[in-house]
């Protein structure tokens, strides 16, 4: 490791068309599973200019049926999911505006192919909703053990959108991104040397009083948010640093379910094996096993295993099993990385990390999506059946198993 170096990472706010897309299309995930937790669901979602479409295939009880028949009413329901998530966003503008934008309803049936490889039948288990490699982490930078860069990235925007949301900073619209880099001596944060924020602004907050009274804005809220002891005169601010910001959202760019992957991870502090998870039911592994090593990360490091872990798990499409599990503590820990991962293993709880059991320890079938599209789906508080995969309440079994 070493001994001193600069990281960065970014985030982006709920208003960015990107992550637009991604809150639509995990709406819908919700929508569907409260319908029938086992539905099957991949729901990609595209914003541009006063116009949403989804596209995608799904299949589940009292939704749509083999031959693309809508159940009553679902179409409609489909149809006020997205405009209620748009609405709750904040977008009532002239170029996005959740009441009269254009909206287009591709979704189909899920192909047969698809579905006779991953559905259980017989004595063939439940297979994987696709073939990949998934990878979780977790380091001791922050409380909730993720990369200190990307942690206050996240809550830079979520504390601006808060305050768009009650009015206290009513010059704020919708877009945003932050974008923070941490200078690390060791394995810990010890400074940070640059902070960039670009938010979407309302008229005239690009000039004079107006503009100082934003940027004085941004600053009070980085300050909030960071320790004091990492924030100095020779932090460097970049705030809208274009100049203008006025015309954002769907509007300024077109958005994609699932181009945050990133964003939505580690930051670039652990791999990404490429899979987005927004839009898609928990069979998918993509998003599953994306969890679960999470899950397991964060549990080695608050068991004190390590100071910082990555995790790998990969698949095939339709089979149970997966392919491998790979441990890698950094060198920082306690015990060898190949006994961690046979105490992995051996938890029976964990269902042999196949994807039933993987739904099954997480309770992943129900109507949680929506919430993870946002600021991260890692690093969150664990409240009530949210992100049940930021629960440390693995430690004690890995410290029995490695006894």
């Amino acid at each position: 490791m070493r001994s001193s170096y600069l990281f960065t990472s970014e985030s982006v706010s709920e208003g960015h068309p990107d992550k637009v897309a991604d809150q639509i299309s995990d709406a819908i995930v919700d929508l569907f599973l409260s319908k029938d937790p086992e539905a099957r669901i991949a729901c990609e979602t595209l914003t541009t200019t006063q116009l949403v479409v989804l596209a995608g295939e799904i299949r589940g009880k009292g939704i749509m049926d083999t031959e693309g028949n809508w159940a009553p009413g679902v179409r409609e329901e489909v149809e006020k999911t997205v405009r209620d998530t748009v609405k709750r966003i904040g977008y009532e503008q002239e170029g996005f505006h959740w009441e009269t934008l254009r909206f287009e309803n591709n979704l189909h049936p899920q192909s047969a192919h698809i579905a006779q490889g991953v559905d259980a039948s017989g004595n063939k288990d439940e297979g994987a909703g696709d073939q990949g490699i998934m990878f979780g982490y977790a380091a001791d930078d922050t409380p909730d053990l993720m990369p200190a860069t990307l942690y206050y990235s996240h809550k830079i925007l979520e504390q601006m959108a808060a305050d768009r949301h009650s009015g206290t900073a009513p010059f704020l619209e919708p877009d945003a991104k932050s974008q923070v880099t941490l200078r690390y001596e060791g394995s810990k944060p010890v400074a940070a040397t640059a902070i960039v924020v670009s938010t979407q602004h309302g008229k005239g907050y690009d000039e004079g009083d107006k503009e100082a009274e934003l940027h004085a804005y941004v600053k009070k809220v980085v300050a909030d948010i960071l320790p004091a002891e990492l924030l100095s005169d020779e932090t460097v601010y970049h705030i809208n640093p274009t100049g203008s910001f006025e015309i954002g959202g769907p509007d300024g760019d077109a958005g994609l379910t699932g181009r945050k992957i990133i964003v939505d991870t580690y930051g670039g502090a652990s791999p990404h094996g490429g899979g987005a998870f927004s839009g898609k039911d928990p069979t998918k592994v993509d998003r599953s096993a994306a969890y679960i090593t999470r899950y397991l990360a964060k549990n080695i490091v608050a068991a004190g295993l390590a100071q910082r872990v990555t995790i790998q798990l990969a698949y095939a499409i339709g089979v149970s099993k997966p392919l491998s599990l790979y441990v890698d503590t950094h060198g920082t820990g306690t015990v060898g990385d190949d006994r961690i991962e046979a105490a992995i293993q051996g938890i029976e709880k964990l269902g042999g990390l196949t994807p039933r059991g993987i739904r099954t320890h997480l309770q992943l079938n129900k109507p949680i999506y929506q919430k993870t599209a946002a600021y991260g789906h890692f690093g969150r508080k664990a409240e009530g059946d949210f992100f049940p995969w930021e629960k440390t309440d693995l430690v004690d079994d890995l410290k029995a198993a490695l006894a």
